[in-house]
C-alpha cells in the first residue's frame, strides 16, 4: 500500500506502508492493505503510520528537505491541523492543513 501526505507548501511523506492510522471525523480509524475506497474529513490530531519493505521519503524539519530511507517496520507520528484522507486500490492520500511535528 502506498501514501502520500501533503500539506499546501509541501510533501511530507511518500511510500510504501503497512497501515495509518487518522483522527476522524468521527473518530479514530486505521487503513490496511484491502481497505475499502473510503473519502473522510480529519479532525485535528495525531496520524500514525508503519512503513513497509521499499523506499520511502520523508521530511526533515532541521534540513526542510525530503529525505530517502528503506526501513520497513518504522512508525512515524505527526500532528496535523485536520484535512481530508481518500482510500483507492491500496493508495492512500492525506491532504492536511499543516504539520506540527515528525517523530521518526
Amino acid at each position: 500500500m502506498t501514501i502520500t501526505v501533503l500539506t499546501p507548501d509541501r510533501q511530507i511523506f511518500n511510500g510504501n506502508i503497512t497501515s495509518v492510522k487518522v483522527p476522524g471525523t468521527l473518530g479514530e480509524f486505521q487503513v490496511l492493505k484491502g481497505h475499502a475506497p473510503i473519502v473522510s474529513s480529519l479532525e485535528a490530531g495525531k496520524v500514525s503510520l508503519v512503513t513497509a519493505d521499499g523506499e520511502h521519503r520523508v521530511f526533515d524539519e532541521a534540513s526542510g528537505t525530503l529525505h530517502t530511507a528503506a526501513d520497513a517496520g518504522k512508525k512515524i507520528t505527526f500532528q496535523i491541523g485536520g484535512g481530508f484522507i481518500e482510500v483507492l486500490n491500496d493508495e492512500v492520500s492525506l491532504l492536511v492543513r499543516g504539520v506540527k511535528e515528525v517523530v521518526k
